[in-house]
């Protein structure tokens, strides 16, 4: 069986506004393995972002604990929080953030000038295949291109986990498509174990594993006998 990478017992997210209490996270225990692509769904509110950001090292948790191989996230400090999302963790996000006034090869190099062993922002966007546009801006490259290069910046540090927040949630199929094909190229060919949040029951094919979030709890989870290439999914 692969290696169980990160691990959460009973994670409990309580925010405080004034003096109202707001469960976001209700006792949620989890597992994934190195190399693992699963997919989160859920309504809006279940908690499927404060999850991400927890095991993402974004946020801490009220109560329970969250393992990154040996990181315990709940524990450690912000100081300890920030090298394991420099080392560890590599984010996509539904909008692209990526800084107007550089290419695209600059705007991965500035991912690969802070960590140990980096990939070549070359190689990183040839993965995600944009070989072709390394020295295009932004506002030059269509929605899925910026969503493909911020993926890039993402890997570019080897992160062995790779978190995605609604990464498709600003495009057209066609595009979300090409978008997802480079998540699971990467998945595949970096062995990154992989989170994707989202909304689109359709990306939930393509799979793994499905986690359905719901009242800030795991409602339920099954495995996908069959999965679906990403270039079969539709919405």
């Amino acid at each position: 069986m692969p290696e169980t990478v990160l691990k959460t017992v009973d994670l409990t997210k309580v925010y405080h506004t004034g003096a109202i209490e707001v469960l976001a996270l209700g006792g949620v225990s989890f597992e994934a393995a190195m190399g693992d692509f699963v997919v989160i769904l859920g309504p809006s509110g279940s908690g499927k972002s404060t999850f991400l950001n927890i095991v993402g090292g974004l946020d801490t948790a009220t109560s329970g604990s969250a393992f990154y191989q040996d990181h315990d996230l709940t524990r450690a400090g912000e100081a300890e929080l920030t090298r394991y999302r420099r080392d560890h963790v590599g984010f996509v996000f539904q909008f692209y953030n990526l800084i107007p006034s550089l290419t695209a090869r600059e705007n991965v190099r500035l991912v690969t000038e802070i960590v140990d062993h980096p990939m070549p922002a070359e190689e990183a966007l040839a993965l995600v295949g944009l070989e072709g546009r390394l020295d295009h801006f932004p506002a030059e490259l269509s929605g899925g291109e910026q969503q493909r290069v911020a993926i890039a910046r993402a890997i570019a540090k080897r992160p062995g986990l790779l978190l995605c927040d609604e990464p498709t949630g600003a495009l057209d199929c066609a595009t979300g498509v090409l978008v997802l094909e480079a998540l699971q190229k990467v998945n595949r060919e970096l062995s990154a174990t992989t989170l994707v949040i989202t909304h689109n029951v359709a990306i939930a094919d393509m799979a793994g594993r499905v986690v359905m979030f719901a009242n800030g709890k795991v409602a339920s989870s099954r495995i996908n006998e069959t999965r679906k290439p990403a270039s079969q999914i539709r919405w």
